[in-house]
């Protein structure tokens, strides 16, 4: 064990208050925090629960990075939200208006959907098979 692990991942977003509502009401983040940092920024973090890494909400300095809103990484998921029950999670997710691009699969890795944010960005929602 080296003592590292990834702890936040930024996250660029069009404006921070729609966005916090968004992975409120709609995932059941929790705001981890919310301090203006002044000039119209500020560090807004969501995280899903405890342990795992977080999520910096981070509003675009530039044009360049607006232009990345909802697409972050080509195209490909970008995030997995692994839950230890999928199907109350896929349902109140759907309940809430998450938008799912497919219907729940079976893979090696476990249970998973792909869904997406209300930029577009794709993200997994996944039960992990358990290891054995």
């Amino acid at each position: 064990m080296t003592g590292r692990r990834i702890a936040t991942v930024s996250l660029i977003v069009r404006d921070y208050d729609e966005a916090i509502a968004w992975y409120r009401d709609r995932l059941g983040f929790d705001l981890v925090e919310d301090v203006d940092l002044g000039a119209g920024k500020r560090w807004v973090v969501v995280a899903p629960g405890s342990g795992g890494a977080r999520l910096l909400l981070a509003e675009p300095a530039n044009d360049a990075q607006a232009a990345r809103i909802g697409d972050q990484t080509g195209g490909r998921v970008f995030l997995f939200l692994e839950t230890d029950d999928f199907h109350r999670d896929h349902a109140r997710m759907s309940d809430k208006g998450v938008r799912f691009r497919e219907p729940p699969r079976e893979e090696a890795y476990g249970r998973v959907a792909v869904f997406e944010d209300l930029y577009g960005n794709l993200w997994d929602l996944l039960e992990p098979k358990p290891r054995g």
